[in-house]
């Protein structure tokens, strides 16, 4: 039996989901065996949390309620280290607000 996590998180980031943080966020999907998804409403449409190309298509602008799931033996892992990532404003915070 597998377990199963989900959450729901603010972005605060001030492009959104868009390029660099997108990056960041499936390369850390990526580092768990859980299969993880995200979608911008709590009942979907659900999209590849791995996949640069369905997480960059789903455009999550400043403001988006982010949901995200994972099954698998590691996904409540995985969903805190997304959480968290997304709660650090996928360490761009200060330096992002500076360059833009």
């Amino acid at each position: 039996m597998s377990a199963s996590a989900e959450a729901t998180i603010l972005i605060t980031h001030a492009v959104g989901l868009h390029a660099r943080p997108s990056v960041k966020f499936t390369k850390l999907a990526k580092s768990f065996a859980a299969d993880i998804e995200i979608a911008l409403a709590a009942n979907g449409p659900w999209f590849d949390a791995k996949s640069i190309v369905k997480v960059m298509a789903a455009k999550a602008p400043k403001g988006t309620l982010l949901h995200i799931r994972a099954s698998g033996d590691d996904a409540g892992d995985a969903v805190e280290a997304l959480v968290d990532l997304v709660r650090r404003d996928f360490d761009e915070g200060a330096d992002h607000a500076r360059s833009a």
